[in-house]
């Protein structure tokens, strides 16, 4: 492609990725309250452990759905291409979206977390966004392109938890209730629809018949072992994103337990964090990737995750939790496009989407171990989920220093 074809196709992903995390980031602030406030899902008689049991549950259902899911979708863009799978998914989340709000008014637990598992298994937008990235990009540019996506990605998780709040807060509105931002993201996510069958062009040139089967997260994580180029990245992005998920899924708890934050604060603070994740990736990432490959900046960008996030246990302030909290989306924000750039360029251009489902199924089964387990540990101690957090991405990095970077030491001699 050429560059003027290249970007216009950037223009609608980033787009459907902003518009999709804008859905996701609206949901972020509200669903720690709705198992904790008094007059959320659950009946007042639940104890604090059971409400964190169930909340741990209803968090993993979704990348546990995503797990089966997510390959599926990944190896139908490979064939049938990158436009009729985007709109699937994305039909799926407005259908999830829906059913969560409907759940949420009647106080019904069951659909609250069939919603989830909907949204989960048709939640492949993003792997696919990925793939039609890949798609148009060669070498460097992919780090840069898919810290474009990530800019949307954080674009979207600054207005999303901001706009969730204010939505869940009755001081606000009167009639604002839980479910109000879910019928707001639902809303979303229809725009989201039109314009991808609108604007969105095909990116997929060479379209391959891979094999599938419903059981191809399984089959994924074995091939991900067979694998011998890419093994040993994937056990890296596997831990990475098991600890990070420590942190993200759970933090809302450590707010409103340690500083009593609002439903409306959680959103502030995560809207905060979306503004770094923004800077990083939409410009930090660009200028980083002139002047390093991806694998050598991912020996610093791990390492410095790994160190930042237990600095959030120490502030008693929450002027100071700020201030140390721009840490996290700096080195995440440079993480996350470097590892899958890594990733796409150890990967053959007619499996893009093959691999990257790969990947979406190793990072969707490291999400949806940490919330069950978090869900016990942080009635036992608020701040245990941090603490794994930041020793597990701690050896990512390890991983990535010695067995990665032995294994493949020409690509830590570029430039």
């Amino acid at each position: 492609m050429d560059n003027s074809v290249k970007k216009q196709s950037l223009l609608p992903i980033f787009i459907t990725v902003f518009i999709d995390l804008l859905g996701i980031g609206i949901v972020i602030p509200v669903l720690a309250h709705l198992f904790i406030d008094a007059d959320g899902i659950l009946p007042p008689a639940y104890a604090f452990g059971q409400r964190m049991f169930l909340l741990g549950l209803l968090t993993s259902s979704y990348p546990l759905a995503q797990f089966f899911g997510a390959p599926i979708l990944g190896a139908l863009s490979d064939r049938h291409g990158r436009k009729k799978i985007l709109i699937f998914s994305l039909f799926g989340t407005f259908i999830g979206y829906l059913l969560f709000a409907y759940a949420i008014l009647t106080k019904n637990l069951a659909l609250l977390f069939i919603s989830r598992i909907v949204d989960g298994f048709t939640g492949g937008n993003i792997s696919t966004a990925m793939s039609a990235i890949a798609d148009i990009s060669e070498g460097r540019e992919k780090a840069k392109n898919f810290g474009l996506v990530g800019m949307a990605f954080g674009l979207g998780f600054i207005l999303g938890p901001f706009i969730g709040g204010k939505l869940a807060d009755p001081k606000i509105v009167p009639w604002f209730t839980h479910s109000t931002p879910f019928f707001f993201a639902a809303l979303i996510c229809f725009v989201n629809i039109v314009l991808v069958i609108w604007m969105f062009k095909e990116t997929l040139k060479v379209k391959s018949d891979t094999k599938i089967s419903a059981f191809t997260g399984f089959k994924n994580i074995y091939k991900a072992f067979k694998l011998s180029n890419l093994r040993t990245m994937f056990i890296v992005v596997f831990l990475f994103t098991f600890g990070f998920n420590f942190f993200t899924q759970f933090f809302q708890v450590f707010l409103i337990e340690k500083f009593q934050f609002s439903q409306s604060q959680i959103g502030d603070f995560f809207a905060y964090i979306g503004i770094w994740i923004a800077v990083t990736q939409g410009v930090i990432t660009r200028i980083v990737a002139k002047k390093a490959s991806p694998q050598k900046v991912l020996t610093v960008s791990l390492l410095g995750l790994s160190l930042s996030l237990p600095l959030l246990l120490i502030p008693n302030e929450v002027v100071y939790l700020y201030l140390l909290a721009t840490f996290i989306p700096f080195f995440n924000g440079l993480s996350m496009p470097n590892t899958t750039a890594v990733i796409s360029n150890l990967a053959g251009k007619e499996s893009q989407g093959e691999i990257l489902g790969i990947s979406q199924s190793i990072q969707s089964f490291a999400m949806a171990i940490p919330p069950i387990i978090s869900g016990f540990i942080v009635a036992i101690d608020r701040s245990l989920p941090i603490l794994i957090a930041g020793f597990t991405i701690f050896l990512s990095w390890l991983l990535f220093v010695t067995l990665f970077r032995s294994e493949n030491r020409h690509l830590f001699h570029e430039v």
